[in-house]
């Protein structure tokens, strides 16, 4: 058996205040056998105050970005120091090759190694103001099994989790910082829409693919965005094992990969049946094919 634990939490532009909760989060998480513990997006910094039309830039914004930062820096060597024998995922704003680019990232580590890092790819409601955008995504050997790494936005895309399972990830480690609806948000955040939504997505992505998924996510609130928390641990079949709810905290759940792998896998594999020769996986969206497609079904409706 292997414990695992994804983390709702509220993480702000205050780096001192960022690690004195990683360093909390890792104790509570040692003290309760975790071996793997996924924490949120931007747990290094924050995340962006704002989104959409009037989301920060690095060069108009009159807010303040989260800090960029080297994955050999010393930012990412004191949570390593802090995370100890602890395998531990965090998202961070990465400072590129050059001074101008930033990502928005994951890294993948403990005390004594970074297992690998990622980029986000998909990119919602002007985030690509602020970051540049990743071209792939890895599954990386750990203590724990193998691991791939996905931020927030990449959970409503099948093919990013669908590239990792087919690269022998047995755990997604899934960072958010997913806010409540913009609009019409709902009184009680946990009937939200976009709420639904991010619980849906853990689900359908772990089912999917037949793999566990860790979902981690920030809570509370950071400039106009307000978080819907539901950090989770979700097995191949798509059931919660363990959730925060709204609020901050820590979902643990223990997990047996190989004897529930050889259950759930035994019958139907989605993996294993895939028709690959059926798929036109070349094609490109047609924006203009999209549109003529709606006439039809409005013709159709109208016979």
């Amino acid at each position: 058996m292997t414990t695992v634990a994804a983390v709702s939490a509220n993480f702000t532009r205050d780096l001192e205040q960022n690690y004195a909760l990683i360093g909390a989060l890792v104790d509570e998480a040692r003290d309760r056998g975790v071996e793997l513990l996924v924490l949120p997006e931007a747990a290094i910094g924050g995340y962006l105050s704002s989104l959409g039309n009037h989301g920060d830039t690095v060069r108009t914004t009159t807010r303040s970005l989260p800090p960029a930062v080297r994955l050999d820096g010393p930012e990412i060597a004191r949570v390593q120091a802090l995370a100890g024998d602890v395998v531990v995922a965090i998202g961070f704003c990465e400072q590129g090759e050059d001074d101008d680019t930033r990502y928005n990232a994951a890294a993948l580590l403990d005390g004594g190694q970074v297992y690998g890092s990622y980029r986000k790819v998909h990119q919602p409601l002007g985030e690509h103001m602020s970051y540049a955008a990743g071209g792939s995504y890895g599954v990386f050997d750990t203590p724990v099994g193998r691991v791939g790494l996905q931020i927030c936005y990449d959970k409503a895309f099948p093919e990013a989790a669908r590239s990792m399972a087919l690269d022998g990830a047995e755990v997604v480690a899934s960072l958010s910082a997913w806010p409540a609806a913009r609009t019409a948000t709902a009184a009680d955040l946990q009937e939200d829409r976009w709420t639904y939504r991010f619980n849906l997505l853990d689900a359908a992505r772990a089912l999917d693919n037949q793999v566990f998924w860790v979902a981690s996510n920030q809570s509370g609130t950071f400039g106009s965005l307000r978080y819907v928390g539901n950090a989770k641990v979700v097995d191949p079949g798509g059931a919660v094992l363990a959730t925060t709810g709204l609020g901050a905290g820590m979902a643990v759940a223990d997990i047996d990969v190989a004897g529930t792998f050889a259950a759930m896998r035994g019958g139907m594999f989605h993996l294993r049946d895939r028709r690959p020769d059926a798929y036109d996986v070349d094609r490109t969206w047609d924006p203009a094919a999209s549109v003529r497609g709606a006439g039809r079904q409005e013709v159709l409706a109208g016979a």
